[in-house]
């Protein structure tokens, strides 16, 4: 007979996402080296790099969280990707923003996102400048700072202010300035910050009203996607389906809708 796992307590578990992200900002902030932060690799493009940051804070995150949950499973940008046996797995982006980082730019994040069986149950996202910590659990809303967040009344296109952002792929890069040249004069404004969490929690709580980016990978998407769920925001792709690397589509009920309809025709996911 198949033992079930029980159903894991979400308020626990979003208790030690949060916890493990500020001691990761603390680290990425507290540790930086004075001058440029060392490059170690490269990983899809020249211009998408991988610091010896990441890969430390990586670190700190699985060995701080497997201490607490030794059979969660882990999967990391930064390579770490571990079944686990407990039906848990931790989607984790160490530095989030990774070449805002290496400029010394503000906008750069840690994102713990925690998944059981396909859903995204708990998440949280730490900006190491601001010390602004969002948090996210299914069901249960979304916060800032332990205070609940909720995104925009939706605004009609025109006066929207939208954020996106750019892959590192020459050929994907010229795709998507194309789909921006119709984009940029619908809208009220658009902003392209450089880290795909910050974006979607600025949606949760109300300092953008609409997001849309190509590529992004399961580790941008997960905490942050949740709190901007959480916040009243519909997450999802191009003609019903689901948000994903493809195209992720964010924005309150009635604006996601109109922006949805003006990417479509775009070929927003596509290269």
């Amino acid at each position: 007979m198949t033992q079930t796992q029980p159903e894991p307590d979400t308020a626990a578990l979003l208790a030690l996402a949060e916890e493990a992200a500020r001691a990761a900002g603390r680290l990425i902030v507290d540790d930086r080296p004075d001058g440029m932060v060392e490059i170690t690799a490269t990983k899809s493009s020249i211009t998408d790099i991988v610091t010896a940051m990441d890969k430390a804070a990586e670190r700190l995150l699985t060995e701080h969280i497997r201490a607490v949950r030794p059979d969660d499973g882990f999967l990391g940008e930064e390579g770490a990707d571990e079944a686990g046996s407990s039906g848990v797995t931790w989607v984790i982006d160490p530095i989030d923003g990774t070449v805002n980082y290496l400029y010394r730019l503000a906008p750069y994040a840690v994102s713990v996102g925690v998944r059981v069986g396909g859903a995204v149950v708990a998440g949280a996202v730490v900006n190491p400048v601001s010390g602004e910590v969002w948090t996210a659990r299914r069901g249960h809303g979304a916060w800032l700072d332990g205070r609940p967040i909720h995104v925009n009344d939706p605004q009609p296109l025109a006066m929207a202010l939208v954020a996106t952002g750019f892959g590192y792929g020459s050929e994907r890069r010229a795709r998507q300035a194309q789909v921006l040249t119709t984009v940029l004069p619908r809208v009220r404004d658009v902003r392209r910050m450089g880290s795909a969490s910050l974006d979607l929690c600025a949606l949760a709580c109300g300092r953008i009203d609409g997001y849309y980016e190509r590529g992004l990978k399961p580790w941008d998407l997960a905490a942050g996607g949740l709190i901007a769920t959480e916040a009243g925001a519909i997450v999802g792709g191009l003609a019903g389906r689901p948000a994903d690397e493809d195209l992720v589509v964010a924005a309150p009920p009635g604006l996601f809708e109109e922006l949805e309809a003006l990417l479509r025709p775009l070929g927003a996911d596509r290269d």
